[in-house]
């Protein structure tokens, strides 16, 4: 592939994961359609139990609705897959699945930090979990669309 191509792909995917992780904020801190309470109601809120609020959100499936259930199971999931997918595109020496999982479990790990510290949403360890299991899907897709790639154009980007 020539250098100027890999150029070119390199700064879309720069781009692509700057718009990535503004609507990664603006979703995670400000949008109000996702259960943010007002100012005055805010309040700590955490879980520390690993597949706590996943089993409550099936359980309660009925009482919370549907579209909560799956926001809250698989958007964490879906919301982290463009994550591990962008950033191997960006830089080369992120092409190792270990790296991927533990950058998204410490970008995951700063979500929550900053959510239970500004009161916006909830600590949950369950979210943690989901957000990497996220990242390393984005990776594997990363990586099997790049073998895809490879097998028909040759080299790596």
């Amino acid at each position: 592939m020539k250098e100027q191509t890999k150029k070119r792909i390199r700064c879309a995917g720069i781009f692509l994961f700057a718009l990535y992780m503004g609507m990664l904020v603006y979703f995670l801190f400000f949008a109000e359609s996702y259960g943010r309470a007002g100012e005055l109601e805010r309040e700590y809120r955490y879980n520390l139990k690993l597949f706590r609020e996943i089993h409550r959100f099936w359980v309660y499936r009925d009482q919370v609705g549907t579209l909560a259930m799956v926001l809250n199971i698989f958007g964490n999931v879906v919301g982290f897959i463009p994550f591990g997918y962008i950033l191997p595109i960006i830089d080369h020496r992120l092409r190792n699945w270990l790296l991927i999982v533990v950058n998204g479990f410490s970008l995951s790990l700063c979500v929550e930090v900053a959510q239970l510290i500004f009161r916006v949403g909830s600590f949950d360890v369950d979210d943690l979990m989901l957000n990497t299991l996220g990242a390393l899907l984005g990776y594997i897709l990363f990586w099997i669309c790049n073998e895809i790639r490879r097998r028909f154009y040759g080299k790596t980007i």
